[in-house]
């Protein structure tokens, strides 16, 4: 009853909440965000270039192949570490930076991407990965 109650993330269930929390993570930002964007168009070039970005052209296709590269990497757990730290930053600064000055409602997805991506920076893809595949041979 104490489990049921407060719960416990050791073990299977717990792996397996890790495995669903970042493919739908990854997926999402992959396809939902990243797609959309590739290849960087004008739109994103110009607003890093207003944002007085340096290179912009080259900060777009980072953001852009950090959102779709970085999300399918980390929905595979393949990689992840790294691909999470790419959109962590990625989506730090779109948190800062792109959406300061907007209000919270405007932040709060970046934020919620920065928050996901932070903790498979620190935790890693967990049991049901290829990254567990490979350290496992």
């Amino acid at each position: 009853m104490r489990t049921l109650l407060f719960g416990c993330s050791e073990g299977a269930l717990g792996d397996f909440a890790q495995a669903i929390l970042r493919v739908f993570a990854g997926l999402t930002m992959g396809l939902a965000h990243g797609l959309p964007k590739f290849p960087p168009g004008e739109q994103l070039i110009g607003g890093l270039t207003h944002m007085g970005f340096p290179l912009p052209e080259l900060f777009a296709w980072l953001a852009v192949g950090a959102e779709l590269l970085g999300g399918l990497l980390l929905c595979v757990g393949f990689l992840t570490r790294p691909a999470a730290v790419f959109l962590a930053i990625t989506m730090l600064v779109a948190a800062v930076v792109v959406h300061g000055a907007d209000p919270f409602q405007k932040k709060e997805m970046a934020l919620l991407y920065f928050f996901i991506s932070f903790f498979f920076t620190l935790k890693g893809a967990g049991k049901f990965s290829i990254d567990h595949f490979i350290r496992q041979k």
